[in-house]
Parts: structure tokens; sequence; C-alpha cells
């Protein structure tokens, strides 16, 4: 099983496909590395050899990945926050950013509903 930026990569899928079980790295990037190091992207990760796995870890070794990119990606939620902006208050609030409609949907950032009970009718 090979080893990259901390994260075993399966040995029995294409080595496009494993390459993005790494935090950061897509198909296309996955493609990239895979001809920046001279691999075959066809080619299983059980098959690789030494040489070519140390070629694909310097080849990843190029881009910001794991938990750099989510430390990053963290201080620039982080900053939008202490700002206030209205990305900013949407994340503090923990609602929808990008525009969507909350009224309906919405439940994956809202989270589980939140039912209110009815005032109760006073009697007579």
């Amino acid at each position: 099983m090979a080893r990259i930026a901390g994260v075993d990569l399966p040995k029995h899928k294409r080595g496009v496909i494993a390459l993005t079980y790494i935090f950061g790295v897509g198909n296309s990037r996955a493609k990239e590395i895979l001809s920046t190091a001279k691999v075959s992207e066809d080619t299983k990760v059980s098959d690789w050899n030494d040489d070519e796995i140390s070629a694909i870890r310097d080849a990843v070794s190029s881009y910001t990945i794991e938990g750099e990119l989510r430390s990053e990606t963290q201080l620039n939620i982080k900053r939008l926050m202490d700002i206030g902006c209205y990305r900013g208050i949407r994340h503090r609030n923990g609602l929808p950013l990008r525009g969507q409609r909350t009224k309906n949907n919405s439940r994956t950032r809202k989270g589980k509903r939140k039912t209110v009970a009815n005032k109760k009718k006073a009697t007579k």
C-alpha cells in the first residue's frame, strides 16, 4: 500500500482514482501529477514500484494539500467571520452563504428541524 502525504492509497484502484483520496487532489490534478511523475494513469497502485512512488511524492509536494490546505481554508473562513462581511455572518449563523433560499430546504447547513409548538387556544 502506497502512503503519500499521510494518506494510505487503496492498492486495488487505478492511480488517477487513488490519488483523489488525498484532500486537495481532484481528477485533473491527479492526471497532472501522474504526467509529471511519468507514470501511466491506468496503472494500479499495487503495480507502482518504489521509483514511481517517490516521483509521485515529489510531484504531490509542490501542491498545497491535506492539513495545510484544511488549515488555510479554516483561516479564510475565520477571516470572513472576523471582518463581519455577509458571508462571514452566514458562516457564523450556520446558514447557506451562496444565495440559496432557506424557507424550505438548506437542512444540511441548518441541521435537524427544531419544531416550535403552537400556542394553545384560551379556554372560555
